[in-house]
């Protein structure tokens, strides 16, 4: 035989060697749930090893993580009932649980790369990711308000601010009401191809946000769609998107491979908290062999297309590879 693929295969240095893909921190974002108070970490029953933190608690996980190539974190807030209503009106609060721990993070972390979320959910009484007018998700007038939330997350500090809303528009929106209150070099990272999935619901129990009433398939994309993810993306680009996500990752490779071959900025994927909680629970349960099934998924990822990777494991994973 002239062809013999297995001679590229036969020590860990060769592999290495020829190796298409690679993971490495730098790859990596940590999706993070804030809460208020001071010395909480309150666990999440249904993603282990994960907890609700108060801003003192991440500081302190932060400092930890950086010199293990931790590059960057997402904040996503848990909202005390008694502070949500119909017009989400704590999300445009200046002293709010998210700008106070933006200002945190980037007074004692400069470099760190700070993204936030914009969306109405958790703060919402009705649970949705935009205004509820007689049953209907209002479509402009949410827009109007996400534009307001990304700007008040831009004057704490994000770097990013990232609407995970899935409103048309809203990119467009958002790009120049940042751009004429002058912040100009505040990126958008836009949720792009944001599917009505199944495996939202641990998140969804983190922030306590899921919908009090319907649910939320007429803005969250069909799973069955492939092309509108396209649209969509070309739409957010069109509009001043920096950076593309598409959510969630495992079960939509075929998306990011799709948004990556047809686009030409950074293409995010999120590892959602279901497919977190799957891995946990066969780890649990001795089926799994954890470290290997996480570095073969997030490969997996990395392969498809996507340049960065928010996930859960992002603690673990940098650890892993330290060592």
């Amino acid at each position: 035989m002239k062809q013999r693929p297995r001679r590229n295969r036969k020590t860990e240095f060769l592999r290495s060697l020829v190796r298409e893909t690679s993971l490495t921190a730098n790859d990596l974002v940590w999706p993070v749930f804030v809460r208020e108070g001071e010395g909480v970490r309150q666990p999440i029953t249904s993603l282990p090893d994960c907890y609700r933190l108060s801003t003192d608690e991440l500081l302190h996980d932060v400092e930890k993580l950086l010199p293990l190539g931790l590059k960057a974190v997402a904040l996503f807030p848990q909202i005390p009932d008694k502070q949500k209503d119909s017009l989400a009106k704590e999300s445009l609060n200046e002293s709010g649980l998210i700008p106070n721990t933006v200002r945190a993070l980037k007074r004692q972390f400069p470099e760190l790369v700070v993204i936030t979320d914009v969306a109405l959910d958790p703060y919402s009484s009705e649970g949705h990711d935009g205004l509820v007018h007689e049953g209907q998700v209002l479509n402009d007038e949410t827009v109007a308000v996400l534009a307001q939330q990304a700007l008040v997350q831009a004057r704490a500090g994000a770097d990013f601010v990232a609407p995970s809303d899935m409103m048309d528009g809203r990119v467009g929106a958002i790009r120049l009401f940042l751009d004429e209150a002058g912040f100009q070099n505040v990126g958008i990272l836009a949720y792009s191809a944001k599917y009505a999935s199944a495996f939202y619901d641990p998140f969804r129990d983190a922030l306590d946000s899921a919908p009090k009433n319907g649910d939320k398939k007429t803005y969250q994309m069909d799973p069955m769609n492939a092309r509108e993810a396209l649209r969509e993306a070309r739409l957010d680009i069109e509009e001043g998107a920096d950076i593309l996500m598409v959510k969630p990752a495992l079960a939509y490779l075929d998306i990011i491979q799709k948004v990556r071959e047809n686009s030409d900025i950074p293409v995010a994927a999120y590892n959602v908290s279901g497919e977190y909680a799957m891995i946990k629970a066969a780890v649990k349960n001795g089926w799994l062999n954890e470290r290997k099934t996480v570095l073969e998924i997030l490969g997996s990822i990395r392969r498809a297309g996507a340049d960065m990777i928010f996930s859960y494991h992002t603690p673990d994973v940098l650890k892993w590879l330290k060592d």
